[in-house]
């Protein structure tokens, strides 16, 4: 009897026992995938489920800022300068539109004047950020916004709305001061940074107009307000299909700002220079607020707020008259005979006798001859001043020396730059020995005797700007105190205080009466700004000092600027203040190549400027009424009327033949 072979009976618990062990890892194996799988889960569905939560939301919802409506800017009455208007715009989404190209094309067909900026809206278009609306057109008539309208199913990407747009109601009356704003550049973004500065998220949109000059530069933070934002609802393509109004943000509107200027003064300054090129500052000497600081030519600064045209701005920047230029801050000028009280104050703070007679024979001689106004004869301070007599100053010069007349010239206000608020001022040139040696001729840093009488009368390298002029009257005015200047009244309802107080002037009172007396004479009968600077307000008078600038060597040409090039003409200037026996106002006016002299260009218009300003002092109006005057009943001025609303009285015309000459000096 044979045995079955053992491997018979072994061969089943092999086998049994392999698909134990592999059932054995692979059980193992996929535990611990579920276990890790549960566990990712777990991590998901509790411990990351605010965060994906969020996620998932920020996909179906974008916050897309919002531009702040721009702070009111204001006159001293409360009359709007600079302020917001609504404004039909169109607007393109790259990311929505099938073919950019083609939408361009459809839209020029509605909107032509489009088709000239077509590179311009698509760069910009290309630069935006995804899903941005992008301003193609703003400020549309009803007509063509209708159309557009009419026209969206056809145009993909493109839409039109309605938004705040900046508008300055006054064109270009305060086109310098206030300045303008207009489109971000890669430059403002650069220049942001380099001061250390993270641009905000709100300056990308481009929809978004910061200041660019003046007023509106200056005080951009203030009025630029807080971005606001929509939150809206998008599809898969991240177009809006509905507005989260619950989780939008408003906008913060920016801060109202309220200047010292008044709008009626302001226009009328800009009217009066008419097609002549210069600047006119009015300032109270009371407390150095300003009334009007105009620079003439002028420009619409609404052109800028959209973007300006090229050719206009070439037009505007070729302009030999340079509107584009602030001539009251930037503008310097010699400021002629206007400059002689200063070399008066200058002799009397050195113990000059103001009643000293100099005998005027029509030329002082130094090495050469320097030619005078006329033969004047024996004549005291004040009669100097009344005649603007060459020789009386060219000799007090040359007794002192150029250090003393500088010395008193700064301390007038000349030369200096003013805190006003806004930037852009140029500190002009009040020349002295030091000077001379910073800056030497061919190597020799001497000063000469014969540079000292041309600076006696206000010519040489001596230059200011029309707000140092007004200023330096203010002061004179005022008699006391170094009056400065301010323009901003106040930001955000916070009134700005003028500074600290005025310091005391470093003359005597009675010195600075002396060249009052003359300037009062100088607007009286056989002055030199008499026949054009009487303002027919009855006992309220002005006192002023004419002035001509030569703007180069004539040789023995006329200097009156007949048949010469507008460029080759003399500046002609003018400074006064009012009332004589009481002075609240001073005003400066620098007439560029008015090719006359400053009795006949610049006094008519200080007169025409004066004569709103006092009109509209209550006291001072008053005080004309009580004294029996009754022209100002039908003189009176709209208060932030447009510069056409100016009545007639005050708007007389300056080439009106003046009133004859009294036979005696009004009392």
């Amino acid at each position: 009897m044979s045995s079955e072979p053992s491997i018979f009976f072994a061969d089943p618990n092999e086998r049994q026992g392999s698909f134990l062990r592999r059932t054995l890892v692979f059980g193992g194996l996929s535990a611990l995938g579920v276990t890790a799988l549960v566990g990712r889960l777990g991590q998901l569905q509790v411990v990351q489920a605010q965060e994906y939560a969020t996620l998932a939301s920020n996909n179906q919802f974008n916050f897309r800022l919002a531009p702040p409506p721009r702070g009111v800017i204001k006159d001293r009455n409360g009359v709007v300068i600079a302020g917001n208007r609504p404004s039909f715009r169109v607007l393109v989404v790259r990311d929505e539109t099938k073919d950019l190209d083609q939408t361009l094309d459809l839209l020029g067909q509605l909107l032509p004047d489009t088709v000239e900026r077509r590179r311009a809206i698509i760069r910009d278009v290309n630069a935006a950020p995804r899903f941005s609306p992008v301003p193609v057109k703003s400020d549309l008539t009803w007509e063509e916004f209708a159309k557009v309208n009419l026209y969206a199913p056809e145009l993909p990407g493109v839409m039109a709305d309605m938004n705040d747009a900046r508008y300055y109601p006054f064109g270009g009356s305060f086109a310098h001061v206030i300045g303008y704003v207009a489109k971000v550049t890669d430059r403002d973004v650069k220049t942001m940074r380099e001061k250390g500065e993270e641009p905000p998220a709100i300056l990308f949109n481009p929809a978004f107009r910061i200041g660019k000059l003046g007023v509106e530069k200056a005080l951009d933070t203030d009025l630029r307000g807080e971005a606001g934002g929509n939150r809206v609802e998008v599809d898969a393509r991240g177009r809006v299909v509905a507005e989260d109004v619950g989780g939008s943000r408003p906008a913060v509107p920016g801060k109202e700002v309220v200047l010292t200027l008044d709008a009626d003064v302001q226009n009328r300054a800009l009217e009066v220079f008419g097609e002549e090129a210069g600047s006119c500052v009015v300032m109270d000497v009371r407390n150095g607020d300003i009334l009007a600081m105009v620079s003439a030519p002028s420009f619409d600064p609404n052109l800028f707020v959209g973007g300006v045209p090229s050719n206009i701005y070439r037009a505007l920047a070729d302009y030999e008259r340079r509107p584009l230029l602030d001539k009251a801050l930037t503008g310097t000028f010699a400021p002629g005979s206007t400059f002689k009280p200063v070399v008066g104050l200058a002799a009397m703070k050195r113990g000059a006798n103001p009643d000293r007679r100099i005998v005027c024979n029509g030329a002082y001689y130094l090495g050469r001859r320097f030619a005078c106004l006329g033969r004047h004869g024996a004549l005291d301070m004040r009669g100097a001043i009344k005649n603007s007599c060459n020789v009386y100053f060219m000799t007090l010069a040359v007794e002192m020396g150029p250090d003393a007349i500088a010395e008193t010239a700064r301390e007038m206000g000349l030369g200096q730059i003013f805190d006003i608020g806004i930037p852009g001022q140029k500190r002009g040139l009040v020349p002295d020995r030091q000077w001379r040696r910073d800056n030497p001729v061919r190597g020799d840093g001497k000063w000469y005797p014969g540079e000292t009488p041309s600076y006696g009368i206000g010519q040489g390298a001596l230059n200011v700007n029309a707000l140092q002029l007004a200023v330096y009257t203010a002061r004179l005015a005022n008699g006391r105190k170094a009056v400065t200047p301010r323009l901003i009244k106040s930001i955000g309802g916070v009134e700005q205080a003028p500074g600290a107080d005025f310091a005391d002037l470093p003359y005597d009172p009675e010195a600075l009466k002396v060249l009052r007396d003359g300037m009062e004479a100088v607007t009286d009968v056989g002055g030199t700004g008499f026949r054009n600077s009487q303002l027919g307000l009855g006992a309220v008078r002005m006192a002023g000092k004419t002035g001509t600038a030569q703007a180069q060597n004539y040789g023995a040409g006329s200097r009156k600027g007949a048949g010469r090039p507008w460029a080759q003409k003399d500046h002609n200037l003018f400074i006064a203040y009012a009332p004589t026996d009481n002075p609240r106002y001073a005003v400066s006016v620098i007439v560029q190549h008015g090719g006359m002299g400053g009795g006949t260009a610049g006094a008519p218009r200080a007169r025409e400027v004066m004569k709103v300003a006092l009109l509209k002092d209550p006291e001072i109006r008053a005080r004309i009424q009580q004294s029996g005057f009754a022209e100002t009943e039908d003189a009176g001025v709209q208060q932030g009327a447009p510069p056409d609303a100016v009545q007639p009285e005050v708007a007389a015309p300056l080439d009106a033949a003046p009133a004859p000459a009294p036979t005696e000096p009004p009392r």
